[in-house]
């Protein structure tokens, strides 16, 4: 066994690049040695901008020789009538290097065929390994991909080196004009000449030794306890900040933190112009006293070690200086004119040109949002929905929101407050954006959340019906992350609503401008469209807590009410674990079976009492009528209170009658008016469900 080590050294990676292609080089080697059969121990990984590299250890010397068994043509196929092998048979024998009368035969359902026992060699991981490595190299994917000079291959930026090395042998690989070896390079500034390489294990040492931390993790690790060195020294915290941490990091192959100050004239602007205005444009951290008021300093992180600290902090200080001084004047000629008038602007904004203005959507999302709180039972909000509708947009057209358009919505309610507008409108104005991406902060009060709600839901269906509906590749518009957003917010706020009456009145509200839309779908099968869409994302939430069988049977039967489907899907999982499920469904998927076969020759109808019994002593078909009418009631009530782990109650004590009814009773019996009755009585049984769960695509239990 050996150890490997792969280096691929290029250019300066932008930020986000490094993480998702060091996890796709890993990926890549693992998958490719499995196909193989090339066995190896743990695999190390680092990454940074000049550089995506593993380190295996173990890794086999060869692979292991595997038996399969290879079969070839039938025997009709194979030898003629007298017993003469066909060409067929001829082919066969030579592709597995043997002679015809060494072939054997093999029964199978289809008949006898000729099959041949095939042992294939291992290999040598030396002759495999720079294929592997190469297929890995080809694997890693960038939003954007570059060429340089005559190559023919594409990479996110240009190679300059490749190390590849089992033990001390170099592995001849090469990627357009660049073979590899066993020679690195250290940091850039502070050892920019070559760095040979004696043996894999030593990498990570001599790179540290040259001035590179190649691990993303020590990276990760050093800074934050470095920012939290540097600003206790100073008396102060850093404003935690992960996803600039994150970034910070794969900006940088060593860190050596700065501490820089700015003027306190500063700290009249908002905080989060303060902020961003630090992280967006010069990737510094904020700093921040023990009772959280922001300072007028920062830390930069730098990749150079310089020799006087002050020169860079001028530097670092001057930069922003300017970049504050902007956003004071963005800020003050702001504030000349009220929210309300920046509102007017929005008829000259185009969203999608089909679709109207800005203001067209804020008027749309107003109206959606007032149909939203009925039926969500949310009262006594109608005036604040309506003002926070008309400005929630406003602030679209300020300065600040045009430099930074990350603060849409934040800098809407710093403006709302100072025009003197009530709080709560300041913060719905904030909180309708929310959430902005995965894991963020919910809104909190109703108007936001119904405002933000229909703001999502008015662009859904927009967009569906202009075809911008995401595919597999891309999401351009955002339409994912919005449904997922309008999921969370009904489920946060246990909002009960009818997801297709509201989408059908965001279609009515649109209607007058899809008119001239060529190819738009009808609306009904744009809302169709919607609720499978929604349903995807549905499957995706509630899968993270429940086995993906529970959640399609409870999506199966519906998900117009979204807080009522998670309700249900928590029921059934509940259900799932007791000892009587597995009977449950059996006797269930066996009743749903009957009614889909029979769907054409016994349509839905009435179950005609008379026939109840008749041919039968043991009123089984009774029985089962009178369980089903009494769980009838029981679940109506159930389903009305919202507690659907009595619903589930009382389908279960439908599960005895069932069974004995198939017992006992002949369903598909010669006489047809019996024998549609029975269908009829085991449809009740379905209908019973049929708005609450389907049994039959759980899987076997």
């Amino acid at each position: 066994m050996g150890n490997l080590l792969f280096e691929i050294g290029c250019e300066e990676l932008p930020a986000s690049f490094v993480g998702p292609a060091i996890a796709q080089l890993t990926h890549a080697f693992e998958s490719e040695c499995d196909k193989v059969g090339l066995t190896h121990g743990p695999i190390s990984s680092f990454a940074t901008p000049r550089r995506l590299a593993l380190l295996v250890q173990e890794v086999s010397d060869r692979t292991a020789a595997v038996e399969s068994v290879a079969q070839g043509p039938s025997i009709q196929a194979a030898f003629d009538a007298n017993g003469e092998p066909k060409i067929a048979a001829r082919k066969f024998a030579e592709s597995v290097g043997r002679s015809i009368d060494r072939l054997d035969r093999v029964e199978t359902p289809k008949g006898t065929y000729l099959s041949a026992r095939v042992i294939k060699n291992g290999q040598d991981a030396p002759v495999l390994l720079p294929q592997i490595l190469g297929k890995c190299l080809r694997r890693i994917s960038f939003p954007k991909s570059m060429r340089w000079g005559d190559v023919d291959v594409a990479f996110a930026r240009p190679i300059q080196w490749i190390v590849a090395m089992l033990d001390q042998a170099v592995l001849p690989l090469a990627f357009g004009d660049v073979a590899s070896g066993s020679t690195t390079f250290g940091h850039r500034a502070h050892a920019p000449g070559p760095q040979p390489i004696s043996a894999p294990d030593g990498y990570e040492a001599l790179l540290r030794d040259a001035h590179v931390l190649a691990s993303r993790s020590a990276r990760a690790r050093i800074l934050a306890e470095c920012l939290k060195e540097v600003a206790a020294s100073i008396g102060a915290t850093s404003v935690p900040d992960a996803a600039l941490e994150e970034q910070v990091v794969d900006l940088l192959e060593a860190v050596h933190p700065i501490v820089g100050s700015f003027d306190p004239k500063y700290l009249k602007l908002p905080r989060e112009v303060l902020i961003q205005e630090m992280k967006t444009h010069q990737r510094y951290f904020a700093l921040a006293s023990s009772d959280g008021r922001l300072l007028p300093k920062f830390v930069a992180i730098s990749n150079t070690q310089v020799r006087n600290p002050d020169v860079s902090r001028r530097g670092f200080e001057e930069v922003l200086r300017a970049r504050l001084a902007d956003a004071q004047f963005f800020f003050d000629e702001d504030r000349k004119l009220p929210l309300a008038k920046r509102a007017e602007r929005l008829t000259r904004r185009t969203w999608f040109k089909p679709l109207g203005t800005m203001d067209d959507k804020a008027k749309r999302i107003g109206k959606l949002a007032q149909v939203l709180a009925i039926q969500a039972g949310v009262s006594g909000i109608g005036s604040e929905l309506e003002r926070s509708a008309a400005l929630c947009k406003a602030d679209l057209e300020s300065g600040m929101v045009g430099e930074f358009p990350e603060l849409q919505g934040v800098m809407g309610r710093v403006y709302a407050l100072a025009d003197g507008e009530a709080e709560a409108i300041a913060v719905a104005i904030e909180e309708h954006y929310l959430p902005r991406h995965s894991g963020d902060a919910l809104p909190v009060g109703n108007v936001g959340a119904l405002l933000g709600m229909a703001d999502r839901i008015d662009s859904i269906v927009g967009l569906f019906a202009l075809g911008r509906k995401p595919t597999g590749a891309k999401d351009e518009a955002g339409v994912r992350r919005a449904c997922l957003a309008v999921i969370s917010i009904a489920l946060h706020h246990n909002y009960h609503f009818k997801l297709s009456a509201i989408l059908d009145e965001a279609y009515a509200l649109l209607e007058p401008m899809l008119a001239s839309v060529k190819g738009a779908s009808p609306k009904e099968a744009l809302v169709a469209e919607i609720l499978t869409f929604f349903r995807g994302r549905l499957a995706t939430v509630f899968g993270e807590g429940s086995k993906p069988d529970i959640v399609d049977a409870v999506l199966a039967a519906g998900i117009d009410d979204l807080a009522a489907t998670r309700d249900r899907v928590a029921a059934l999982r509940g259900l799932s674990l007791s000892p009587q499920f597995a009977s449950l469904v059996t006797t269930f998927k066996r009743a749903a079976n009957i009614v889909e076969k029979q769907a054409r020759q016994v349509p839905p109808g009435p179950v005609r009492k008379e026939l109840l019994g008749k041919l039968v002593g043991s009123g089984a078909e009774k029985h089962l009528h009178l369980a089903i009418e009494a769980q009838r009631e029981a679940i109506a009530a159930a389903t009305i209170r919202g507690d659907f782990v009595g619903v589930l109650a009382a389908v279960t004590e439908l599960e005895a009658p069932v069974a004995a009814f198939f017992n006992e009773v002949m369903v598909m019996c010669d006489d047809i008016e019996l024998r549609t009755n029975r269908i009829r009585l085991l449809q009740s049984v379905a209908a019973l469900l049929s708005n609450q769960v389907d049994l039959s695509r759980i899987q076997s239990t």
